[in-house]
């Protein structure tokens, strides 16, 4: 398919009713030819019996993606799970990036759900199409529909005898009523051909020829670049500047001040001056000649050192409960022993490997962006917002994406090109820099956790205590938030299956003082880090080997209800817990069989360290095992990784097996170097020298991913991965070292 930038036309797919099923709206749309809509003009008639499904009269089937695309291959999984319940051939469908519009559902590429949020939505859209084509044949053939079977892109009688291709059936087909989705009939599992094996990556050719169109990659008539000089404080604001050096630099052509965000911030701009030039460099240079005076505000007073401080004091306090069985404290007052550990994780940054860009422009009442935005209605509602205009007056296009890892689904980036656009008269390119990503990002919280552990006379776990304190992502939202909230804890406190008999887990207050963002895993990373962690400790403590203590503090194999949780409901990453229960099993599973795979029980006659995390996560299951050695210089480094993934049913394995290739270096990156700390509310980090991420001769010598075959519903994907790694290398570094890392990153106690 091209890849050239195009403004997605959106009248053909947006007309008609809405109708919402799911996760998806499926937008139905009347099915008229059209000739039938512009008299006099003869065209061949088109069917469009959904905004996701158009079917040519050519036999040509474009399927609209409505997720982005940002490396983890949704646009190469997606329309093959439509495709293949309508059953075309995937060789005569052109897939269409959606355009930011609520009539596609929630477009949010975000939290692991794109396939397990509208899996079955999905396959309705194209089962609407084929019901529709097979009804047209059956009614040429004057047979029951069940006679006829859509496949290979064609309607053919279950005899054999007949078959009539797509596109000649649409002339038909678009006289029929589109069928409520409710009536429309799935395929069995086992009829999804293309499900579930190896597909290609739709988008790898123009990867590695340069072809793909990334935000920075969209050109305009008349365009001009801005680079922003933001606050180094946030909430911070311009007390005077001085453009005079700035103007003078061959290429600059505006100056122009931002306006300060007002709290709570949301998905402002983040204020500041910006320098528009004919290219991106007269604007960096234009930026360095600035003269500015900033009044940094309340913000200015923050210390990360202070705040790891005040974290870790929160937790040793008791807190507000979000989880509780039993009697804990009469449990640990008489523990024959009680095991407890500290850990603490500080912020991370997203650091994608393309910064943050969007093109904009604002002229004759309309508004048109291009960006790579993971979150194309919220950047179309920014934008809005920004322009003064009503939504339906804004077009988001969403180019690709180098990366996102959630920083992309805010969209500040897009309001300052939209108020730089609008207000400079021309289009306008926003361009961040690396330094602007690592310096002004929506930061994953810094956390503290405090765990303790009672045993018995037998050294049996009889109490757990699990205390967590961390600036909560609401913040970002609200001005009255103090800390997490129970559903905060959701993700790795709350959904913990313990097969102890007093459990509890409380909440520590914690102030934000910058813009905290969802990071991918978000409260995962430093809970499964922590409790990871605690569990190797607990097994050492026990004298137990890790394997065999996780299996036994998790407990038999079974479904954990709310009440044994002891939680009153059990938020699930937005899935009903009948669906996707916690389910202990699965976890066994994945521990189980990665430690086979790994040889865990034959590590010290093969002379290696090991060391054990699992962890569930955006309801799937991972279990992961690393190997560390020291190198001829005695620095410890991740030889060898094993990873095992129960995700459910799985579209497209391929892509599950990078996943989980890149869930660990994303998870080494975090756990040995990643790092932002503050000093007087500025960040001290600001490229890669200073941010640093796993290069090639940091990286396992090899990693092996087994995936879990299965029926189940599908789970996420792109998330769970990580949050098993950061506690699998501690543990792996205990063992090889004797050294407990209880904090984060591990470069701070262990050379590495």
């Amino acid at each position: 398919m091209s890849q050239q930038p195009v403004v997605f036309t959106r009248r053909s797919f947006l007309e008609g009713l809405n109708l919402s099923v799911g996760g998806l709206a499926l937008g139905l749309v009347p099915t008229v030819s059209a000739e039938a809509a512009a008299p006099g003009v003869k065209s061949a008639p088109e069917l469009r019996p959904n905004v996701f499904v158009h079917v040519a009269a050519d036999g040509l089937v474009t399927i609209v993606c409505h997720r982005s695309e940002m490396g983890q291959g949704i646009r190469s999984s997606m329309p093959v799970v439509v495709a293949d319940e309508l059953g075309a051939d995937m060789a005569r469908v052109k897939v269409v990036q959606a355009v930011g519009d609520a009539v596609y559902g929630d477009q949010n590429t975000d939290g692991s759900s794109s396939i397990r949020g509208v899996f079955q939505d999905l396959r309705r859209t194209g089962a609407t199409a084929r019901t529709m084509l097979v009804a047209a044949a059956a009614k040429r053939w004057k047979v029951k529909p069940e006679a006829c079977e859509a496949r290979e892109h064609a309607v053919y009688l279950r005899d054999g005898q007949r078959s009539l291709g797509f596109g000649e059936l649409v002339a038909d087909a678009v006289k029929l009523p589109v069928p409520k989705a409710e009536a429309v009939q799935l395929r069995p599992l086992s009829e999804l051909r293309r499900v579930g094996s190896e597909l290609p990556l739709l988008d790898g050719p123009a990867y590695v020829t340069g072809k793909a169109v990334f935000g920075a990659d969209v050109k305009l008539p008349g365009m001009l670049i801005a680079v922003v000089a933001r606050p180094p404080v946030v909430g911070g604001k311009v007390a005077r500047f001085d453009a005079t050096r700035a103007l003078a630099i061959p290429g600059v052509k505006q100056v122009l001040e931002l306006p300060p965000p007002h709290r709570p911030y949301l998905f402002q701009g983040w204020g500041g001056v910006a320098v528009l030039a004919e290219n991106t460099w007269a604007a960096m240079r234009g930026r360095q000649a600035l003269d500015i005076t900033w009044e940094n505000g309340p913000n200015e007073s923050y210390d990360s050192e202070k705040y790891r401080v005040a974290l870790l004091e929160s937790v040793r306090a008791p807190g507000k409960p979000a989880r509780s069985v039993g009697d804990v404290d009469k449990a640990l007052a008489s523990a024959a022993r009680v095991v407890e550990a500290e850990y603490y994780a500080p912020h991370l940054s997203h650091a994608p490997m393309e910064p943050p860009v969007a093109l904009a422009r604002v002229a004759g009442g309309v508004c048109e962006v291009w960006a790579a935005t993971q979150h194309p209605q919220a950047a179309r509602t920014e934008a809005a917002k920004t322009a003064g205009l009503p939504e339906d007056k804004v077009t988001v296009n969403v180019t690709l994406l180098g990366g996102g890892f959630g920083r992309k689904s805010k969209a500040d980036f897009v309001a300052e090109a939209v108020f730089l656009a609008k207000t400079a008269g021309v289009p306008v390119r926003v361009q961040w820099t690396r330094e602007d990503d690592i310096r002004h990002d929506y930061y994953h919280s810094a956390s503290a956790q405090k765990l303790s552990a009672g045993l018995d006379a037998q050294g049996k776990p009889t109490a757990w205590l699990h205390r967590t304190s961390f600036p909560a992502i609401r913040s970002t939202f609200s001005e009255d938030v103090t800390g997490p909230v129970a559903r905060d804890l959701n993700q790795g406190v709350l959904d913990l299956a313990l097969d102890i008999p007093n459990v509890r887990a409380e909440m520590g207050e914690a102030l934000a003082k910058v813009r905290i963002g969802w990071l991918r895993s978000v409260n995962n990373i430093f809970h499964a880090y922590a409790v990871g962690s605690f569990m190797d400790e607990l097994a050492h403590a026990r004298g137990v080997d890790p394997r065999d203590n996780l299996l036994e503090v998790i407990g038999p194999a079974r479904k954990v209800s709310v009440a044994e949780l002891g939680v009153t409901t059990l938020p699930n990453y937005g899935a009903p817990v009948e669906a996707h229960p916690v389910d202990a099993g699965r976890l066994r599973r994945v521990i189980e069989r990665v430690t086979e795979m790994s040889g865990w029980n034959e590590r010290a006659k093969n002379g290696r360290t090991l060391g054990l995390a699992a962890h569930r996560s955006f309801l799937s299951y991972v279990g992961v095992v690393v190997s560390m050695t020291k190198d001829a210089v005695g620095k410890a480094r991740v030889d060898e990784a094993w990873v095992v993934v129960d995700a459910g049913l799985v579209v497209n394995p391929d892509r599950v097996r990078s996943q989980m290739e890149g869930s660990v270096i994303f998870g080494m990156s975090l756990a040995m170097y990643g790092s932002i700390t503050m000093k007087e509310g500025a960040t001290e980090q600001s490229n890669f020298r200073d941010y640093r991420l796993v290069r090639i001769a940091d990286a396992p010598r090899a990693i092996h991913v087994d995936i879990v075959r299965s029926e189940e519903a599908p789970g996420g994907v792109g998330e769970p991965g990580v949050p098993p790694v950061a506690p699998a290398i501690v543990n792996a570094i205990f063992a090889l070292t004797g050294i407990r890392v209880r904090e984060l990153p591990i470069i701070r106690t262990v050379p590495v």
